[in-house]
């Protein structure tokens, strides 16, 4: 009976130590967790005051997808003999100076990507990677404070593709106007008084014209979250089949030293470049097509996404 007793206070006393040996240590952690939280917000006020310092800010982003398969002898599809596959890569950077009377932000946005399908059973068809998106934009803004969030500013754009038909066409656009920040991270730049040079091998359909540039951009980095969105449009003085605007939007989660998945998505409306493709499609249309001319072209709106891995540099 003795015996019993005893191996049952002892089993309560392991229990009660136990018990106490985890209360403390959860003690201990909500602590440790109390004074990092401190840490982090002094740190966090700490890089506020930073970024507020003049000089220059320098960062980039990007999304890198991929992928390849293979298939032999699977009758279950048309081309039982293949191989396929996608890459792509997108980079978003930018090196801003930032001082106290003046400004000069400096941005590069690509979007590349590459598929191949080669059917081993058609000796005809291509076994090399095709570009599909192309996507490339580098842009330089000065700008000079008259207010707290005003300034004069000059601006200059190219846009272009840089895989198939590099500057054919290649778009420079360069004006002067005002720029507006209404909220940190968000720049708006109106310039009434732009030019937009054009070049490209056919100058019947592609032609440079004066008009007014409008860009906004809003880039954000939130924790492990990197995402920037812009708009860059031209209105044409001149017709409004020689305007143009383009939307993009690059968005990155990271998950472990600088890896995660990054999403990018864009839009755009282009006359001139609607026309260059239907005049290269005219040959292979039915008999009785009409020629394609700015008055009867679909102006279809232009898309893309890419989706894969991303890594911050």
């Amino acid at each position: 009976m003795k015996k019993v007793l005893f191996f049952a206070a002892l089993t309560l006393g392991i229990f009660a130590t136990n018990a106490q040996t985890k209360e403390e240590l959860q003690k201990q952690k909500a602590e440790k967790l109390a004074v990092a939280s401190a840490a982090k917000a002094e740190a966090d006020a700490l890089q506020a005051q930073i970024d507020a310092l003049p000089g220059w800010r320098i960062g980039a982003f990007g999304t890198v997808g991929g992928s390849l398969s293979q298939f032999d002898n699977w009758f279950a599809q048309a081309a039982p003999n293949n191989t396929s596959g996608n890459f792509g890569i997108t980079v978003n950077a930018y090196a801003n100076l930032i001082e106290d009377k003046f400004f000069w932000r400096n941005s590069l946005n690509t979007n590349l990507n590459w598929v191949k399908f080669d059917n081993k059973d058609d000796s005809n068809d291509s076994d090399d990677f095709e570009p599909t998106t192309d996507v490339f934009t580098l842009t330089s803004l000065y700008g000079r404070n008259i207010a707290k969030n005003l300034a004069a500013s000059a601006l200059a754009e190219y846009r272009t593709t840089l895989l198939d038909n590099f500057n054919d066409p290649g778009y420079l656009d360069v004006g002067i106007g005002f720029t507006w920040t209404p909220i940190k991270n968000l720049i708006v730049v109106v310039h009434p008084l732009n030019y937009n040079f054009v070049f490209a091998d056919n100058d019947a359909i592609f032609d440079s014209s004066l008009g007014a540039k409008i860009v906004a951009d809003y880039t954000r980095q939130i924790g492990a979250i990197n995402f920037k969105t812009n708009v860059s449009a031209f209105q044409s003085y001149k017709s409004n089949d020689l305007s143009n605007i383009t939307w993009t939007n690059s968005f990155s989660y990271t998950i472990w030293k600088g890896i995660g998945v990054g999403f990018d998505f864009g839009l755009r409306s282009n006359k001139q470049e609607a026309l260059k493709f239907a005049l290269a499609n005219f040959e292979t249309a039915p008999a009785g097509t009409t020629v394609p001319d700015f008055d009867n072209v679909d102006n279809d709106l232009q898309t893309y996404y890419t989706l894969g891995l991303s890594y911050k540099f």
